[in-house]
């Protein structure tokens, strides 16, 4: 308790106060100016499900409009970059119930690669219009079904960053103009955008090329190689009919004067940025993406150096990270991804560094891919275009935000940070009704958590229209699940409703669904598990 002598003047009480307020606000603004990544990623998950629209920047981090820390966690949906011109799978799935998944999982954003020429075009191939709401998108052009997309991702809480991947629907381009098209055509085209999705906030930004290599140079004032003028000049004409977007810019390969590492992935050299920024007309919107792959994609010869993978760490930091390190701009790893994910090949042990190195340093990403028919990395999902790679979304996890699910009487206990080892370690068991069968099984299993699959199968001969699960669950925490909503009824009970595109089920169709935990305990595994029609 803080005792004022009455007696003294009250100028001095007044300066005794402006004092202490002084000095509170300057202790205010060395605690915000000096927060740590861990910090930051904390004010990151309290701000995730309230974000502020616009975004922009504010030293290493990207901020909402009421300056709270955002995190970008994402996946790259491909296909309208392609001669389809839309993204693929919808000949498997509806449009609405995919983007529902990639919400449920608990991303925040899409990375949704286009061409030039697709969007120029007026055809659209493979998507099946039976099924589901895909028959809205029947007759449509190629802009849009981008449309529909984005207004979907944006009634389900989705962000959407658009990136230039293509000027052509059949390669990436070194440069930002060839492949019959012009500078004038690319940026053309980004204004188009700009302006048409300039009152649709869930666009949040433009990637402005996937990944300039070759040719493209970094710093040397060549007009017709140097691609941090050719982003300047893309990204001020963004800005100048739109100004709340994001201007993402990506690296070069090669080709920077004084750079010390002699290999980089295409769009992945950003050393150039310590001496050559980028200049926007407003240097509070632009974000630095490199791309990073591992020996998957291409046997880069740092793989097999002696000190693998304790030399990645220093890559990392030369090549891109000291960007975010010298609060100069946030880092958005605008493509990372691969099959394997365990602590053995060269690929798992590079995935599981980065995942870590992203989680430590508290930076944004969209993975590499979403799709399964990535050649290189495969997906999240897998062939099917249904189930989850859940080895891959069991390590993603580590970055994502805890998905509430709403516990009368939530447990308590820290969420650890492990490099997984997945394991399949459990049988799958069946349990069945009259017409309902439910096979269930661990797929994951590591020593601090486990994934849990249920595929809930109609064996009979009429449609289910609408269906419900329920297990009991004891010494085990949730923190994320997929395709249905999951909620906790008294003490151990889960019941899991399906979302709305999935609860009819044909005979003979599967549905599939499930969650990833924490273990609390040695009795973990769901028990007494059930599915009935409703």
């Amino acid at each position: 308790m803080q005792i004022i002598d009455k007696n003294k003047p009250r100028a001095v009480r007044l300066h005794k106060q402006l004092l202490i307020f002084s000095l509170s606000l300057i202790v205010f603004l060395i605690i915000i100016l000096t927060k740590t990544p861990a910090s930051i990623q904390l004010d990151a998950v309290r701000a995730d499900m309230q974000t502020a629209l616009p975004f922009s920047t504010s030293g290493r981090t990207i901020v909402d409009a009421k300056g709270k820390v955002v995190l970008l966690r994402g996946v790259n949906w491909f296909g309208m970059e392609t001669d389809t011109h839309a993204p693929h799978g919808l000949w498997q799935r509806d449009y609405k119930e995919m983007l529902a998944q990639i919400k449920n999982l608990g991303y925040n954003v899409i990375r949704l690669p286009y061409s030039v020429a697709g969007l120029r075009s007026l055809n659209v191939s493979g998507i099946d219009y039976t099924i589901g709401s895909n028959i809205e998108l029947q007759g449509k052009t190629p802009l849009e079904v981008m449309d529909l997309v984005i207004q979907e991702a944006e009634r389900q809480g989705l962000l959407i960053l658009l990136d230039s991947h293509r000027l052509n629907d059949q390669q990436i381009p070194e440069l930002w103009y060839g492949d019959g098209f012009t500078e004038a055509d690319w940026i053309d085209t980004w204004t188009m955008l700009a302006i048409r999705y300039k009152n649709q906030t869930n666009v949040i930004g433009a990637d402005l090329k996937n990944e300039p290599h070759g040719k493209a140079s970094w710093g040397d004032n060549n007009i017709s190689t140097d691609w941090r003028l050719a982003a300047e000049r893309a990204g001020n004409a963004i800005l100048g009919v739109n100004p709340n977007w994001l201007i993402v810019v990506e690296g070069v390969e090669k080709n920077v004067p004084g750079q010390k590492l002699p290999q980089h992935w295409y769009g992945g050299n950003l050393e150039g940025v310590k001496n050559y920024p980028v200049r926007l007309s407003r240097s509070n919107k632009l974000v630095y993406s490199p791309h990073e792959y591992g020996a998957g994609v291409y046997n880069q010869p740092y793989f097999y150096d002696s000190n693998f993978p304790n030399n990645l760490i220093d890559r990392w930091q030369i090549g891109f990270n000291y960007i975010a390190s010298q609060n100069i701009a946030p880092i958005l790893i605008g493509e990372f991804g691969g099959r394997q994910v365990d602590l053995n090949s060269k690929e798992g042990i590079w995935q599981n560094e980065l995942v870590k190195y992203i989680q430590k340093n508290n930076l944004s990403f969209t993975y590499w891919s979403w799709n399964p028919n990535s050649s290189d990395t495969g997906g999240i999902l897998l062939d099917d275009w249904q189930s989850v790679n859940l080895p891959k979304q069991q390590l993603l996890s580590q970055l994502l935000p805890l998905v509430q699910v709403q516990p009368s009487n939530p447990p308590v206990s820290p969420t650890p940070s492990v490099s997984p080892t997945p394991t399949p370690s459990v049988s799958p068991s069946t349990t069945s009704t009259a017409q309902l069968k439910v096979t269930t099984e661990i797929n994951s299993n590591w020593e601090t958590g486990f994934c849990v699959s249920f595929k809930i199968t109609n064996q009979g001969n009429t449609k289910v229209n609408n269906w419900q699960l329920a297990f009991n669950r004891n010494q085990a925490k949730i923190n994320n699940f997929w395709n249905a909503d999951f909620k906790q009824q008294g003490a151990i009970q889960y019941v899991v409703a399906p979302l709305d595109w999935g609860k009819t089920i044909e005979p003979n169709q599967v549905r599939d669904t499930g969650f990833c935990a924490n273990k609390l305990g040695s009795d973990y595994q769901p028990q007494q598990i059930a599915a009935v029609s409703i």
